[in-house]
């Protein structure tokens, strides 16, 4: 008997809350953080997941039981029995990552069916950006309600903007900037990425440069303080714990911790005034799908990412 669709959510609490609102079809429940660690085109294979696993035992800690994660992707061996496949992904860098991972499985399977995606972010008399999981049941059955279908020009985007991604070269991902698609947060997602990589002038990323100024503008008293802003005022990213947390580690050669608080050392104040390239002591050695951040940096007089001078061949 043929089922009306399958959905494909960006986690577990999304797939939780759906099944609390009474979403009867089957869910494919994507469980992985692509936006960090290294990547390669072909998702669905041995080598694509051995190196997942290696990588987020080595920098998280997260033993990944591979035989799992296959078994929840088998369930796409099967798409036959539906009629479309629905995508729930949010606005930042985290999801549209993994929105463009999936996009490209689907792709690498030839699955050859009606594709919509349903995308949270700006909500009509909201403040702030919302996740799908902070929206309420009205909201989610009004995103649902207004899913866009995805044409072929969406796909053949996906499949470009993964192939870079997993790339040596992310420059190439620069005219997609301006690139009209379906996905409207896909613009911001990709020049916060560039900015990712090391400051020319200051070695730090936006994000890094972002909580050294948290710290500076605000009473901050300890770092579990510290998480909590830098989660609630990163923009376009999406990071969790585990990755901000990771971040503000690496960034405490430029602060004291005292009893009155977090403060800015000498060394934090002269890297937001950019006096000096940090980058190496920093030594935030994160992969982005094909590329090591610390091989580039964003260069924002020329507005694009150039070898580090130690990389340059």
């Amino acid at each position: 008997m043929k089922k009306s669709c399958l959905h494909i959510t960006n986690g577990n609490v999304l797939t939780d809350y759906l099944r609390e609102l009474d979403f009867k079809d089957d869910i494919l429940t994507w469980q992985e953080m692509l936006c960090e660690g290294p990547t390669i085109p072909k998702i669905d294979s041995d080598e694509f997941f051995e190196l997942r696993a290696n990588f987020l035992r080595a920098y998280y800690d997260i033993e990944v039981d591979s035989n799992d994660l296959k078994k929840e992707l088998s369930k796409l061996d099967n798409v036959d029995q539906y009629e479309e496949i629905n995508l729930w992904f949010e606005y930042d860098l985290f999801c549209h990552i993994n929105l463009i991972g999936v996009m490209n499985l689907l792709h690498q399977k030839e699955i050859d069916k009606p594709i919509y995606l349903i995308c949270s972010g700006r909500v009509e008399g909201e403040k702030n950006l919302k996740g799908l999981a902070e929206l309420s049941p009205a909201q989610i059955e009004h995103h649902y309600n207004n899913r866009v279908l995805l044409t072929k020009e969406d796909k053949d985007l996906t499949v470009a903007l993964w192939r870079t991604y997993c790339g040596k070269d992310h420059n190439i991902l620069k005219p997609y900037i301006v690139t009209k698609s379906s996905f409207k947060y896909m613009s911001n997602c990709l020049k916060a990425h560039l900015k990712r990589f090391p400051h020319q002038k200051s070695g730090l990323s936006v994000l890094e440069d972002n909580i050294l100024r948290i710290i500076r503008d605000n009473q901050i008293n300890s770092e579990h303080h510290l998480l909590g802003y830098s989660l609630n005022y990163q923009g376009f990213y999406g990071f969790g714990d585990l990755q901000l947390k990771r971040i503000i580690d690496r960034l405490s050669i430029f602060y004291e911790v005292t009893e009155d608080g977090i403060n800015l050392n000498r060394k934090g104040h002269e890297a937001l005034l950019r006096r000096y390239n940090y980058a190496s002591e920093v030594n935030n050695d994160m992969s982005y799908g094909g590329v090591n951040r610390l091989e580039y940096q964003f260069s924002v007089d020329e507005n694009k990412l150039i070898k580090t001078v130690m990389h340059v061949n």
